[in-house]
Order: C-alpha cells, then sequence, then structure tokens
C-alpha cells in the first residue's frame, strides 16, 4: 500500500534548527544494547527515491523474514520533499517518508537497515540513528561509501572487516559482504551494537553486496516513484 506523508509539526526549515534537533536527540541514542540476533524475527529495509523536478519523495519499507530472507510485508510512502539538499542533514528530507512507510506496514519491523549512516556521520548522528530514536526501534546504517571517513582495506574473504575511523575513533567498519567485492560501510544506529550490525549485514548479503533488505527496498521505492510519475 502507500500512504501519504505528512510533515510533522514544528519540523525543521533551516540548517541552524536541523543541527539543533541533531544535538537534542543525539544524547538518545543508545549503545549498550546487543540487538536482536542475526537470522531471527523480522528484519526491514528501508529507502527513498526523489523526483527533483517535482519535488517528490517516496520512500519504501520492505519487512522480511530474517531466516529465509523472504518477503513478509512491505508499504510505501509519497509527499513532497520537507528540506533542502544539505550533507550531513539529508536525514531531514527522508525521514518523514520513511516514518510514513513504517507505520504502514500491517506488522512489526524488527530491526530496521537503512542505506546510509548512524554514527558514521560528521556528528554522529546519521539517518539510522535518528530513525532509532524517533520510533524506539533497532537500527543499523549500511551505506555504500565511508563519507568523510578513513579506512584500511579489508582482507578479500566475504566478512573480513576494518574499523572506519574518524581520527582514533571507530565509528563504524568497512565489511566484505562478497570475497573480491567493494566493501559496505557498517554503523550502528540504535540499540544494537557494532558487532551485530555487521553479523546482521553479513547474513543479509548472502549473494550480493548489499544486504538483501536494501535492495529490495530500493527497487520499491524506484517502482513506486515511477508510478507517481505515471
Amino acid at each position: 500500500m502507500t500512504t501519504t506523508v505528512r510533515i510533522p509539526a514544528g519540523w525543521p526549515a533551516t540548517e541552524d534548527q536541523a543541527r539543533a534537533v541533531q544535538d537534542e536527540l543525539r544524547g538518545r541514542v543508545v549503545l549498550d544494547e546487543p540487538g536482536p540476533p542475526p537470522g531471527t524475527g523480522r528484519v526491514t529495509g528501508v529507502d527513498v527515491a526523489y523526483d527533483d523536478e517535482r519535488d517528490v519523495v517516496v520512500a519504501a519499507a520492505v519487512v522480511l523474514d530474517a531466516s529465509t530472507l523472504d518477503v513478509v510485508a512491505e508499504a510505501t510512502a509519497v509527499g513532497q520533499v520537507p528540506f533542502p539538499y544539505v550533507p550531513g542533514l539529508l536525514a531531514f528530507r527522508e525521514i518523514p517518508a520513511v516514518l510514513a512507510a513504517l507505520e504502514a506496514l500491517p506488522c512489526a519491523p524488527g530491526l530496521v537497515v537503512c542505506d546510509g549512516y548512524g554514527l558514521a556521520h560528521p556528528r554522529r548522528f546519521g539517518l539510522a540513528s535518528h530513525l532509532g530514536v524517533l520510533t524506539g526501534l533497532p537500527t543499523i546504517g549500511v551505506a555504500k561509501n565511508p563519507f568523510t571517513f578513513t579506512y584500511d582495506e579489508p582482507g578479500a574473504p566475504r566478512g573480513s572487516a576494518s574499523p572506519l575511523l574518524a581520527g582514533e575513533e571507530e565509528v563504524g567498519r568497512a565489511l566484505r559482504t562478497q570475497a573480491g567485492v567493494k566493501p559496505v560501510f557498517v554503523s550502528v544506529g540504535h540499540r544494537v551494537t557494532l558487532d551485530t550490525a555487521c553479523a546482521h549485514t553479513l547474513h543479509l548479503a548472502p549473494r550480493f553486496r548489499q544486504p538483501e533488505t536494501t535492495r529490495r527496498a530500493d527497487a520499491l521505492c524506484r517502482r513506486a516513484l515511477k508510478a507517481t510519475a505515471a
């Protein structure tokens, strides 16, 4: 099903307002819970797609059975882009639509996997952390690139990992999900440890570089965006 996004009252309109929200909410991130064990319960991928000409954003949420990776449920949400493009503040463009898609699901999402960052963010509060704090759900970020952070190339075998570093601080891990293929960049969002986040990512990526949660959500939001244009 597709739902229409309503922008929350008081949603930030300026960069200063958005950064103030990040500063306020960052202290609520929970880092000392292990998170659900990989391969159990449900796991949900969320992703967004944009039509910049029409100022439209579409979000998709796809729930998988964590053990089989079969699709259990899915939902999409469409609305107007609520915030300008500013690096480090992308969550403010995406979260209203992602929340609407999650709320439209007929079942609890379990762990939520974001196509983006959690603690691996200049202000240590990327989309996965922001979404986790607002929903209370365990969340992780699995990104395609290392953003502004540094890392040593992990070993070639599947499952090899190396720290993603901000100076001396480990903000995530470069994780090889397929042998000899570029790593993905995993970071904690909320209520999950980094070890658990990496274990989930490997379990969710049995055949491809990206986790199935992201692949399914990406495909669904692209289809939904095409449908809005039609």
